[in-house]
């Protein structure tokens, strides 16, 4: 059988080119540059708090972020302000409305922040309390009367949000 022309001269291409085809490696740096730089900048947009093995959240239905505030973390047998130990609830006096050690604590952490020049306006300044689910109402209206006293009036309560169920 007779290879016309162009059947002949495809099979000249071929084996001066080989049968194997590359890839383009530019277009591909492209799509990972623009897969990477869209993950940074979707990452930066999810604020979650860090949530200690300690406390055990309630799970809410709501939808709004939460701010980036001073965090207050409640068990069963400590309160911690930054992370730092600054109360064991289960020494604390009940019969008093507010906590003593919390208060002085945020007084603490204000003075800090004025001295850094981070002032802020009264109506700004806010804290997030973690409260464990199985705390006693009383113990966290004591927690939000002390920031409330100490004029930390934005309180937030962190909360787990629950899958959305039709």
């Amino acid at each position: 059988m007779k290879l016309s022309r162009r059947a002949k001269r495809m099979e000249k291409q071929h084996r001066r080119h080989g049968k194997s085809v590359g890839l383009n490696m530019v277009s591909m740096m492209d799509i990972f540059t623009i897969l990477v730089f869209f993950l940074l900048v979707s990452s930066q947009d999810a604020e979650v708090l860090p949530t200690p093995k300690i406390v055990k959240l309630p799970e809410s239905s709501a939808e709004a972020r939460p701010k980036e505030n001073i965090v207050i973390t409640v068990n069963n047998q400590l309160i911690l302000l930054q992370g730092k130990a600054i109360a064991d609830t289960t020494k604390l006096d009940m019969k008093e409305s507010v906590i003593p050690v919390l208060m002085t604590a945020l007084q603490k952490l204000e003075a800090d922040s004025l001295t850094r020049h981070e002032e802020k306006p009264a109506s700004s300044r806010g804290v997030t309390i973690m409260g464990d689910q199985e705390i006693p109402y009383e113990l966290l209206k004591k927690i939000m009367l002390s920031c409330a006293t100490v004029r930390f009036s934005n309180i937030s309560l962190a909360v787990v949000q629950k899958s959305g169920e039709g």
